[in-house]
């Protein structure tokens, strides 16, 4: 069961756990607020608490990276700029270290982080017409463009996953079915390989595993949204699930318990579990969050939570119990 364990009074768009510093941390874009929100995991009241503010006029994305050691955000607004910012531990606090070319990034939507051969990467999600998603490198200075992907799509969702030591991009967008760039080891960067299946107006793409399986979850906000399984250059649609108004939809796992949150603008948030025999989601619980932007899973030590960033209201925190029925 998921039951409700803190409520964060404050609207937020994105949620991003992350651990520095052998602590929890959270970082939370909060556009009406003009800021990123980071709290930290206090282990001994179980709650977060405020930590620190990240100036961010109209944050969407507030993306932590902990690379050599050094705690870097990348603040992603959508009037006036995009910036990196890093811990400094001589001063305890947020430099702002540089900003991202806004001829590049007009309107972002959304950033990924991840490695590759040991370099540190992030790509930040374009939904302007005349923007370009785009790739950066970390060196010893800061992060450096290093690959314009897809312009002109107005793209609102980028997903990184690793298939067969393979590692990949999905990029949807607003105009296309999502597409897919696989990393070139000899040319060093991500080249076009494919799309996903016919799915038009995907709003957002997310992958999760299930024993060898593959899977992609691709959510719509009109229509209804699919999990499809990915075997090698085809897509075999799994589940149909309906999702007027959903913009987002999130896999997560907890211990060996998979889960789906599907959130709605116009009903309540459905979460489903995977039942492995059926090979298909079956419906677990609703959940009451108003306008729900994002779900994350965090690991806090012996509790495991998950955040609900709300647009429109309070950004709630959920608890995963077990309940005993045996009696």
């Amino acid at each position: 069961d998921f039951v409700m364990h803190q409520v964060l009074p404050f609207q937020a768009v994105s949620a991003e756990p992350f651990t520095y510093a052998s602590d929890l941390y959270v970082a939370l874009a909060q556009p009406s607020a003009s800021s990123c929100s980071i709290l930290k995991w206090d282990y001994v009241e179980r709650k977060l608490r405020d930590f620190d503010r990240i100036p961010a006029h109209s944050a969407v994305h507030c993306k932590p990276i902990v690379a050599q050691d050094q705690l870097y955000v990348v603040v992603a607004q959508l009037f006036g700029g995009s910036y990196i910012y890093r811990w400094d531990t001589a001063v305890d606090k947020f430099i702002k270290i540089q900003d991202i070319d806004s001829q590049k990034i007009r309107k972002p939507n959304d950033i990924e982080a991840f490695q590759i051969e040991g370099d540190w990467f992030f790509v930040i999600a374009d939904s302007s017409k005349a923007g370009s998603t785009s790739l950066y490198r970390l060196n010893q200075n800061g992060f450096y463009s290093h690959q314009a992907l897809h312009a002109w799509h107005r793209d609102t969702d980028v997903e990184y996953v690793e298939n067969d030591g393979k590692p990949r991009l999905i990029i949807s967008s607003s105009s296309q079915a999502p597409v897919i760039y696989q990393w070139s080891r000899a040319q060093k960067q991500f080249v076009p390989q494919g799309e996903v299946g016919e799915m038009l107006d995907v709003q957002m793409v997310k992958h999760f595993r299930a024993k060898r399986e593959q899977f992609l979850c691709l959510s719509r906000y009109i229509g209804d949204s699919k999990v499809v399984r990915w075997e090698g250059q085809r897509f075999v649609e799994v589940q149909t699930l309906p999702s007027r108004g959903s913009m987002v939809m999130q896999p997560f796992a907890v211990g060996h318990r998979q889960y789906l949150a599907l959130g709605s603008d116009f009903s309540f948030t459905h979460v489903y579990l995977w039942e492995e025999e059926k090979q298909k989601f079956a419906k677990f619980q609703e959940l009451s969050v108003q306008a729900p932007r994002a779900f994350r899973a965090v690991p806090a030590a012996d509790v495991q939570l998950l955040l609900a960033p709300s647009f429109k209201a309070n950004t709630l925190v959920y608890r995963h119990v077990v309940v005993d029925l045996s009696l």
